[in-house]
């Protein structure tokens, strides 16, 4: 494994675990933790942007490209995220399972239209 991949593997993990329990602790009233969850939400989330950041400095990249096809990206996966998670609030919070469950799918088929997006179709 390369030392890129490597560092990549553990800065992501680090932010995606901080990142899904701060929203959980956000998001699941029992547990009474909305400040604290926010808190550590904004941690994984900035771990993950030094982590593009670190990623890309290692390729030899510059750090942030603004193009249009960035931006479109970036979108689609923000909004993708979102209706996920709104998906998710609907069945483990509001107990709305099967719209929650419609939504959360749409939600994943945006975040799967990633990929043609940025590999493209060969």
């Amino acid at each position: 494994m390369k030392k890129k991949d490597f560092v990549t593997l553990i800065m992501s993990t680090v932010g995606g675990i901080l990142f899904a329990l701060g929203m959980c602790m956000a998001l699941l009233p029992e547990w009474g933790a909305m400040n604290q969850g926010i808190v550590i939400g904004v941690i994984g989330m900035a771990v993950l942007l030094i982590m593009l950041l670190v990623r890309r400095k290692m390729d030899g990249k510059p750090a942030i490209v603004f193009n249009g096809k960035a931006i479109a990206t970036t979108l689609l996966g923000v909004v993708g995220a979102i209706i996920l998670g709104i998906g998710m609030c609907m069945t483990m919070v509001w107990g709305m399972m099967v719209p929650g469950i419609i939504v959360g799918i749409v939600g994943i088929v945006a975040l799967l239209c990633l990929i043609p997006l940025i590999k493209g179709l060969k």
